[in-house]
């Protein structure tokens, strides 16, 4: 049968087909992004903290690159130049986002396991939906369900997970995901940029700061750090924040604060998978049923109504 005979003419189709398709085609890439990407970023931070990379001025490096080829290429593209109220907005949701939210996971990671961070990074959602109820949005039965279920799975994926003592990395890891959860939630109330061009002005600005951060500190690099650890930091400013920070602020305005932050749920079962085969960590019984939660969480997450 040949194709004429089988396609459907344009002129047929609704109108609003073509659109949804590829929004719904967007939003599949992006969880895919959010799930697996930043799921690995876990690994990718910790091979460049060994590497002797200095927490802040490693992600002041990470955001600042990815920040500026962002803005140049969407300049080049067009984009308006912000104002300098979109700016302000971009600035305070690098400072909640990136420098206290994915900043105090860094810091910690010096400390603690990558397992127990991916397991407090893990209540994003539940604050969320706190904060988003704040605001006035409460999440569904459904989607209720599918949070409880899901911090049971982180749970149950880092039992027997310790704070390795030090009080310090206990405050940021939950001072952290509290930020990136507010943090989230006030974004659709700010007067940001419009697009990716938001993305670009908060790591621009969150990079600064990181840079700030890590002067105060006095934090520099001894000796130039292994190539693992310098493929790890390019890792993280091509896939770690061009792609997945880019999905996850498109999924901010255009998904319903549960979906957007569910990749919490998948990023420890992702993380542990590559540490299993990569880094020699082993998976126990309690990983796999933890498993079963997580995708159990996701899939009432996802699936309830928009």
């Amino acid at each position: 049968m040949s194709s004429a005979t089988t396609s459907i003419p344009a002129a047929t189709l609704p109108a609003d087909t073509a659109p949804a398709e590829q929004n719904r085609g967007i939003l599949v890439f992006c969880l895919f992004a959010l799930y697996v990407i930043w799921g690995s970023t876990y690994l990718a931070i910790h091979w460049a903290l060994r590497g002797g990379f200095p927490p802040f001025l490693m992600a002041g490096v990470r955001f600042t690159i990815a920040g500026v080829i962002l803005y140049a290429v969407l300049r080049l593209r067009g984009y308006a130049r912000p104002s300098l109220r979109q700016w302000g907005a971009g600035a305070l949701m690098g400072f909640l986002l990136l420098l206290m939210g994915n900043g105090s996971v860094v810091f910690a990671q010096q400390w603690v396991p990558s397992g127990l961070a991916a397991l407090v990074v893990g209540s994003v959602p539940l604050w969320t939906a706190l904060f988003g109820g704040i605001f006035g949005q409460w999440p569904g039965r459904a989607e209720r369900w599918g949070l409880a279920i899901g911090f049971c799975g982180l749970i149950l994926l880092n039992l027997g997970s310790d704070m390795s003592g030090n009080l310090w990395a206990t405050f940021a890891l939950l001072v952290g995901p509290v930020s990136w959860a507010f943090g989230s939630i006030w974004s659709r109330r700010l007067p940001l940029a419009g697009g990716l061009m938001s993305t670009a002005t908060q790591m621009l600005t969150g990079g600064v700061m990181f840079f700030l951060v890590s002067a105060c500190m006095g934090e520099h690099l001894t000796t130039l750090p292994p190539p693992r650890a310098l493929l790890s930091v390019g890792y993280l400013i091509v896939f770690g924040s061009l792609v997945a920070f880019s999905a996850y602020g498109y999924l901010l305005r255009n998904a319903r604060p549960a979906v957007a932050t569910s990749y919490a749920y998948v990023n420890p079962m992702v993380a542990v998978l590559l540490g299993t085969f990569l880094a020699g960590e082993s998976l126990s019984v309690w990983g796999f049923m933890a498993m079963g939660a997580i995708l159990g969480s996701v899939v009432l997450i996802t699936r309830s109504k928009r």
